[in-house]
This record gives structure tokens, sequence and C-alpha cells, in this order.
């Protein structure tokens, strides 16, 4: 068992010392030391206005700061350099400790204690300040000053001054492709040429900060990486952040970046958008060129930007669109419809529901929306069986031979979507064909003149903590929303503008086919109305 922390005697003390108010400071940092869960419970009072925040935000009473450090992987061994003690009463103390890491630099932490009526001191709030990194491993694979210039013929474009994170999946000359495991990282090769979709952003003005993390080859949206760990969600930190695009998403929420260029197969774009309260836009299948982007399912398989407002994503995608291919959403002097689904908002949870329903009455009631149409989507676990049995397919088709040949290499959660998908019978794959074509012809007809509204993902963002088989289920009801755009090769955007208990939640605007920049138009108006 380590010995207890040595604490040094307060260099300054204001008023007169309380009694055991070090001895109390000396235990809370030994459990910390020894990353004793139930004692640091302990030591943190209980009840909802218990505070800690720290640069990735504010948790807010005592089973939010529990749960976050049970999600975390252990603590930073750390000395203690001084102390300052400000007493505020007989029962209330502020402490100012400047902490000293194993690994170099120096954190800073305020605490206010205070004392309970049967003598014990226990921290009420808690502000943590760690020594800034130079590198969040957890967002980013690599980053430069910039990485990448933006292209010398580029002048003052529409996204000069703008920079990016690029999803590890993307090609970028003399860099190489991760995809989310250092496995495929260590026989990867430099590309010789970048990516189109890199390329069209950088000839706009911008730069490449960095290469940011992926969930494994794409596949998943929960956001987390078993080798590389799981990206902050500022907006509700212990929470996940929503994936596969958790890395570029992470970045732009941050402000380490001001685009996240990213893929969405079957929401990677829009779930960690509507979990983080960003900008997400999935583009129409096949409008931006996918040369030098690693596969997942190809039929499936869309380019699209995370940002944290509209008028930076706009000019992303115009940047990568071809103008002449882009639609209105509407007729000249006629009004955009629009529709929506009780089905769809039935397959989101109850809170995400309720936020979905008044938000969208609210923006009705406000002349935002006309009131939209309701419509029939189909047998929606019908449209999930069809896409996730061609996902899974294409899925082992494009990555099958690597995972073959490097048994135990991915994690537990990919690793299981991978077996599944070998064991799917490729003889299948004509049937459903057909079953995709009998879908997307409905959708067609729903989309025909108008845009669908419905949420982003199913939930808020789920817990660190929840269990898997708790983060499956919101897998498989936000791929219930989510599919349909795959399905019917649509662009997608998710606009911030609801909340359910101060978690952000998004509204999706899926229209026909070569809408892209007219959805973020008709989200802009709609965000700033609201």
């Amino acid at each position: 068992m380590s010995e207890p922390l040595l604490v040094p005697t307060p260099s300054t003390v204001t008023g007169e010392l309380p009694d055991g108010l070090l001895t109390a400071f000396a235990g809370y940092e030994d459990a910390l030391a020894r990353n004793d869960l139930a004692a640091l419970d302990a030591w943190f009072a209980p009840g909802e206005n218990t505070l800690r925040g720290d640069a990735t935000g504010l948790l807010v009473g005592h089973d939010a700061i529990s749960g976050f450090r049970g999600a975390r992987v252990g603590t930073v061994a750390r000395g203690i350099r001084a102390l300052h003690v400000r007493v505020l009463d007989p029962r209330h103390a502020v402490i100012m400790s400047v902490n000293t890491p194993d690994a170099g630099g120096a954190g800073l932490v305020t605490q206010l204690w205070s004392r309970s009526d049967d003598g014990a001191w226990q921290v009420e709030v808690a502000q943590v300040a760690a020594p800034p990194a130079a590198i969040n491993a957890t967002v980013w694979r690599l980053v430069g000053t910039p990485l990448v210039a933006a292209s010398d013929d580029a002048g003052s474009g529409a996204l000069s001054g703008e920079t990016i994170a690029v999803k590890d999946l993307f090609d970028i000359s003399g860099f190489t492709v991760g995809a989310g495991n250092p496995a495929y990282l260590r026989e990867a090769v430099p590309a010789t040429e970048t990516a189109p979709a890199v390329a069209a952003l950088l000839g706009a003005g911008a730069s490449v900060r960095g290469i940011a993390q992926t969930d494994e080859f794409a596949y998943s949206i929960a956001g987390d990486n078993e080798h590389y760990g799981t990206p902050p969600n500022v907006r509700v930190p212990g929470a996940l952040p929503g994936g596969s695009s958790s890395g570029p998403a992470a970045a732009v929420a941050l402000g380490q970046a001001s685009v996240g260029l990213a893929t969405d197969t079957a929401g990677s774009i829009r779930v960690p958008a509507s979990y983080q309260g960003l900008w997400g836009l999935r583009s129409t299948h096949g409008a931006v060129d996918r040369t030098g982007l690693l596969p997942l399912a190809p039929s499936f398989d869309t380019v699209g930007w995370l940002t944290r407002g509209p008028g930076v994503l706009r000019a992303a995608a115009a940047a990568s669109l071809d103008p002449a291919s882009q639609l209105p959403a509407s007729q000249p002097n006629t009004p955009a419809r629009f529709a929506v689904s009780r089905a769809l908002v039935f397959a989101a949870d109850d809170d995400v529901q309720d936020v979905f329903v008044t938000g969208v009455d609210r923006l009705t009631r406000a002349g935002l929306l006309p009131a939209p149409d309701l419509v029939d989507v189909g047998d929606l676990a019908e449209v999930l069986r069809i896409f996730r049995t061609l996902q899974s397919l294409e899925a082992w088709r494009a990555n099958g031979d690597w995972v073959t040949a490097h048994p135990g290499a991915l994690g537990i959660a990919v690793a299981s979507r991978f077996e599944a998908a070998a064991r799917i019978n490729p003889a299948d794959e004509a049937e459903a064909r057909t079953a995709l074509a009998d879908a997307r012809a409905r959708l067609d007809a729903v989309l025909d003149g108008r845009i669908l509204l419905l949420p982003s993902a199913s939930s808020t963002a789920p817990s660190r903590r929840a269990n898997p088989a708790a983060i499956d289920r919101a897998r498989t009801n936000t791929l219930t929303l989510t599919c349909l755009a795959g399905i019917g090769g649509y662009p997608a955007l998710s606009v911030p503008l609801f909340e359910a208990q101060g978690a952000p939640v998004g509204l999706c605007l899926v229209g026909p086919r070569h809408t892209d920049l007219a959805l973020v138009d008709i989200g802009a108006e709609l965000a700033a109305g609201n």
C-alpha cells in the first residue's frame, strides 16, 4: 500500500485555520492518489449542488461527479507543492493547491470545503486546472502549426483562416491513415496524393490543423476507442462524444479547429453533432469525391463537415460540392414543405420525443415552419434490417481480409460487429438490394418536394459509465432514425436547436438529393429565429 501523501504547510492562511481541515485535504489527496472511488465519493459533499469543473466542462451534482470518476482510466500521479487557505467562516474555507504531476508541469486546484454538523469536512465546489497537454491523444493523432498549409493559390478564399480537423480516414500526401487502430497504423504507408475532399478545403483557404481520431474503421456511433481513449464531450461532461467522427467533432467543440472533415455512413456526423451541440452536414451520396477515403460501406459512405456555426459549414460545403448539381429545397416563389413521421418520433427516448414535438410546435407557431405534413416512412424495423445487412456485407468486403489477418487487434465492440458481418450470407445480398430499391422508392415519394424533420439521435449523449447493453440499445434506436438518409443517399443536416435537461438535441433535416446547401440555408433561418 502506498504511503500517505505528504501535504506541505500552507504558504498563506487568512483567518484562523479550522481543526481537521488540512487532515481532510490530505485524506482527499491520498484517496485521489490511490484512485479509491468510494473514498473520493465520501470526500465530496452529497446532493445536487456539489460542483466540479475543468477544461472539459462542469459536472453538477454528486452523482455526476461520481460517474465521471468511475469512467476515467486512473489518475495522474502528483505531489503538492504549495497550499493557500482562505477561511471564510468556522465551517467554510477555500483551499488553492499547486500540484506537480510526475509527468511534469504544474496544475492548480481550487476547492470550497464545508464542515457538516457532525464535524466532517467535504468538498462542495472544485475547479481543476491541469497542465496543458501539447496534444490530447483522445482527440488528435497528429497536430501541426499547421500540419498542412492552405493551397498557395487559395488567396482570400471563403475558408481563409479556418482550420480543419481531418478524420483519420482521408489520405493526406506524406501522411498515413490509421483508421482508429494502432495495428493498422503500424502497417500503413504514407499517401502519395491528397484526397479531393481535403484538397477542396485547402483550395478554399483553410489549413489542416491535424489528423483527428476516429472510432475503429468508422464502425461505431458511440465515440469511444479502446486503443486511444474517449474524446471529451464539452457540452455534457462525463458523456460519450458520439462517433465515429468523434475526434473531428471534439476538436471543433473544443475550439481547436473550425471545420471537422468527416464521414457519415449511418449517422457518424449527425450523432456527434447532436450529442455536442454542433452543426453537422452529411452530403448527398456521391456528391463529394470519395477518392482517397478508406471505405466502410461504399453504398452508404458520404463525406461531410462539422462546425460551430452555419456560415463556416456552408462555406465548407460550397467549396466541396459541384454548384451546378445543387437544387433548391422548393420551387421558385413556393415555400419549402416539411414532413414528420410519428414512427420516427416514437423511435426516440421520451425526453427527446418531448423536446422534438414541443420544439417543432414552437417553430411552427413562430412562423418559421409551415405546419408539417404527416407521412408514412414504412416499416422502420425492415428498413433498418436492409441497411444493416448491406452495411455489414460491404464492411466485411472492404475490411474483412485485414480483420482476419489481425486477430485480437480490434476493440471488443467493433470486433463483435465484424464477427456478425462475417456470418451474413452473401447470397442474401440480391434480396437486400431489391428491398433497398423498394424502400428508397417509398422514401423518394415522401421527400418529393418535402424536407423530413426528425431527431438527429434517439437520445442525448449517454454516460460513459452506461453499460454496454444500454449503449447498444441507444445505437439501435439511433440507427433506426439515421439509416433513412443512408437508404436514400439523401443529404441530412443536424441543427443544434433543442435541449433536454441541459443536454443538446439536434433537429435533423433530411432533404431530396442535392439539396445540401438549401438545407444549410433553411437550418440557419430556423436557428436565427429560434
